[in-house]
């Protein structure tokens, strides 16, 4: 029987963010840097892998480690984590694992015969005068670095980056390499090798200015696909918080700008200015799994910018080729919305936010007020157990959407410090449609309450008006 698909899409002791997805033997595969929970920076375990089935996107695998940080001959200390990396299979049929360590500035590359690995050291990419890519002036430096076979067997490798002024674009270009933007370049058949001139695929944003990228100009996050004939570049925007894309007849290029597929903060969805949740970095790409487009993405936990897990939506390609943004939901990867009848945990809310809104993770630990996603234990405990902490007065969690058929009673599992009202309703801002009384209580706590009958495809909004504070567990929808 098929199990429901909710965002995030893995298990909740999981933090597999920058996601690229493939189906390789009607499976999908999803591969992944990899953060810890409560982590104290980016990127810090050895690369995992899962995979479902792709008629049972809600049947999560985990494939275990598939690469260690530690068979890269260039980190022999260890003290070097590895950033988001992507994956091909080429012309020879083996599967080809692209990564960069977090303080060089070329890239790393492993190979395997098997999709789920595990994956072995294979070489560096060079410069067919051994001089590895990266180290040459003008080469682009190699963050998040994608890579894509053509039809044809031609292989193709995107990095880039391109941060705003400040320190951190001085320390880069102390360094070397090009930070200006998004660039692309062509491989050998033996899958690292260059061969051909560095081209690129999305301008910084300086070079953005005057242009259609104006405003969405390449920040990080090189992703591509062939869609129809066409190529497809997804990355995320200087905003940081979306993923953008980028058109072209060929896949050196040039790109035409296309438009934002996805914001965590749902910012430019309908106009929407007001972030849904709160924002920090994105990355992912597309995958098409029985006839339907994803887009993959993820969102921050914990206060912090480096606890991230993977959601993912489904998108819509226009006769045209054209992709309208979609909205962050807590269903994207079923098949419809979820069942009205059933428990659900309070983690899968696709918008959360305080009284005074929703902010950035600005900082590794971010020690601000408001409501957040966050975990009882250390990473990987043995009874994960995600949930919505701290929601104070003003504090809403929404969650979409249900296939309601009649039901008409709801319970809420909270504990907290907080007296008063939990109130629920379709809309955001709407008038609800049902209230809890929360009472202090130091252990987890059912709360419940009768309805009217909800019939139709709805949304839930549970908002909390009191005093103290209220952790949020789960909720259970059914008739009486």
């Amino acid at each position: 029987m098929k199990q429901q698909a909710f965002n995030p899409y893995l298990p909740s002791f999981e933090y597999v963010p920058d996601g690229e997805p493939y189906v390789f033997n009607h499976r999908v595969y999803v591969y992944g840097s990899h953060d810890f929970f409560n982590g104290e920076g980016f990127c810090l375990g050895n690369y995992v892998c899962w995979s479902a089935p792709e008629d049972d996107l809600g049947n999560w695998k985990y494939e275990g480690e598939i690469y260690s940080r530690l068979q890269d001959p260039l980190n022999a200390k260890g003290n070097q984590y590895m950033n988001a990396p992507d994956v091909c299979v080429g012309p020879d049929g083996r599967y080809y694992l692209y990564y960069q360590l977090h303080l060089d500035k070329g890239v790393s590359v492993a190979v395997s015969g098997k999709p789920e690995g595990p994956f072995s050291f294979y070489g560096h990419v060079k410069h067919s005068d051994g001089t590895r890519y990266g180290y040459k002036k003008g080469d682009a430096y190699g963050f998040d670095p994608a890579v894509f076979m053509d039809d044809d067997n031609r292989v193709y490798l995107y990095t880039g980056f391109s941060p705003d002024k400040g320190g951190f674009r001085l320390i880069l270009k102390m360094r070397g390499g090009e930070i200006d933007g998004g660039y692309g370049i062509e491989l050998d058949s033996d899958m690292k090798t260059i061969k051909g001139k560095q081209f690129e695929t999305v301008p910084g944003p300086i070079k953005a200015r005057d242009t259609a990228y104006e405003g969405h100009g390449f920040f990080e996050a090189s992703s591509m696909r062939k869609i129809n004939g066409r190529y497809c570049f997804v990355y995320s925007s200087e905003l940081s918080h979306e993923l953008c894309y980028a058109v072209s007849s060929s896949p050196s290029g040039p790109f035409t700008y296309g438009g934002t597929l996805v914001s965590i903060g749902d910012i430019g969805y309908k106009r929407n200015t007001t972030p849904k949740n709160y924002l920090g970095n994105t990355h992912g790409g597309m995958v098409e799994i029985n006839g339907q487009w994803y887009i993959f993405y993820h969102r921050q936990t914990n206060k912090q910018k480096c606890a991230r897990q993977g959601c993912a939506e489904k998108i819509y390609i226009k006769e045209d080729g054209s992709i309208d943004q979609v909205e962050v939901t807590s269903c994207g990867l079923n098949e419809g919305p979820l069942n009205g009848t059933g428990t659900y945990e309070a983690r899968i809310a696709c918008n959360l936010y305080g009284k005074d809104g929703a902010y950035a993770y600005v900082r590794i630990h971010h020690k601000e007020g408001g409501p957040y996603f966050t975990q009882t234990g250390e990473d990987r405990n043995d009874h994960p157990d995600q949930y919505i902490a701290d929601m104070e007065d003003g504090s809403l969690a929404g969650f979409k959407y249900f296939s309601f058929n009649g039901e008409n009673k709801i319970s809420l599992r909270l504990k907290g410090t907080g007296t008063g009202l939990m109130h629920i309703s379709t809309e955001e801002n709407g008038i609800p449609f049902a209230s809890v009384k929360v009472t202090p209580s130091t252990d987890w706590k059912d709360y419940s309450t009768a309805f009217t009958p909800l019939n139709g495809v709805h949304a839930l909004f549970m908002k909390y008006e009191g005093e103290g504070a209220v952790d949020f567990d789960s909720f259970t929808i059914g008739k009486e």
